[in-house]
């Protein structure tokens, strides 16, 4: 049985949701104390209990300890069969999280997998947006010969949620080795502005216009697609996502939410200082990206390879994992002013 210590690293729920997914893909059974435990509010919450039963329903899963607020969980995999699941957060958890809990497992599955999530949210803060995992990381995952896709029913926000999304991944146990080591000329940059039941306010053309100003000034012309959605009458929302695209295949990316009282304007403009950040520094990935990509190097063939403009925690967080659960190697060494991660 593995034994994961969650409070180690991040002692987020990254561990927790990771730690399953490998348990699910090398069918061994997983023992996790302390989970979440370096968080306000330690324990399972809606979306990380939603992640785990979703995940022991791909692989027909003994569970032990899957509770609200529980610290301690035993998970013991058998066959990932995959096919049609349902899962259900019922707060404004984030359906991006468990998504990244679940596509690992699903590339293992004997069959397609069709998940589809409700009731969560696709935009929240302390998560990738929807559309960044749409927009972003899946084209990323397409270069590993991942082939996945992402559909949004209803987009969900804080504090109702009520987002709904389809999730469907053909399987691959062959993962392609990724190398990433050149930015490359720029080609474009693009973007996805979201607001839902906010047309009459102009905030999804806000906060087009004020990304689009700040990168103007910049030096960089984007082209930024304005949905004025009417999927969840609920819960009124906004998101942006902005990303560029090289032509030696790099993709970074960057969003920002709307929330109470936080103008359009200001969204925009979060959303491309934030990109500005990372076309500065000219990684390979960005700094979002890099932790997500760290999973589906160690699972792929051979040495894998991209440059970051720093190792936040949770790049540590997951390496570490990886390193625990898969016997692989990951180095990590300063280039110039990138970090460069390589799976040897």
């Amino acid at each position: 049985m593995i034994e994961i210590d969650g409070s180690q690293k991040s002692g987020s729920g990254t561990i927790l949701r990771l730690s399953i997914a490998l348990a699910a893909i090398t069918k061994q059974p997983l023992h996790i104390t302390n989970i979440r435990q370096n968080r306000p509010q330690p324990g399972l919450k809606n979306q990380h209990l939603e992640a785990v039963l979703t995940a022991g329903r791909l692989c027909n899963a003994k569970i032990q300890g899957a509770s609200l607020g529980s610290r301690e969980l035993w998970f013991t995999p058998q066959e990932i069969k995959g096919g049609n699941l349902e899962a259900l957060i019922e707060t404004a958890g984030s359906i991006p999280m468990l998504l990244l809990a679940t596509l690992p497992i699903c590339l293992y599955a004997e069959n397609p997998v069709r998940l589809h999530v409700a009731k969560g949210g696709t935009d929240t803060i302390h998560a990738p947006t929807i559309n960044y995992l749409r927009f972003v990381f899946i084209p990323a995952l397409k270069r590993m010969g991942i082939d996945a896709e992402i559909s949004v029913q209803k987009y969900g926000y804080y504090p109702k949620g009520n987002g709904e999304v389809t999730l469907t991944v053909k399987p691959n146990r062959q993962l392609k080795s990724i190398s990433l080591e050149n930015f490359g000329g720029l080609k474009s940059v693009k973007g996805i502005s979201v607001c839902t039941f906010l047309a009459d306010r102009q905030v999804a053309e806000r906060q087009t216009k004020a990304a689009q100003d700040y990168l103007m000034q910049n030096g960089f012309k984007a082209h930024i697609q304005v949905v004025n959605d009417q999927s969840n009458p609920i819960q009124k929302g906004s998101s942006i996502v902005l990303w560029a695209e090289t032509n030696s295949g790099t993709i970074v990316g960057a969003d920002a939410i709307g929330e109470l009282r936080k103008m359009a304007e200001a969204v925009g403009k979060e959303a491309a200082e934030r990109l500005l950040t990372e076309l500065s520094a000219k990684p390979t990935v960005d700094i979002f990206l890099a932790d997500m990509l760290i999973p589906y190097m160690a699972l792929a063939q051979g040495k894998s390879v991209f440059l970051s403009r720093k190792i936040s925690e949770h790049i540590e967080s997951n390496i570490w994992l990886m390193e625990k659960m898969l016997n692989v190697k990951f180095k990590i060494e300063k280039v110039n002013n990138l970090y460069r991660i390589e799976k040897s």
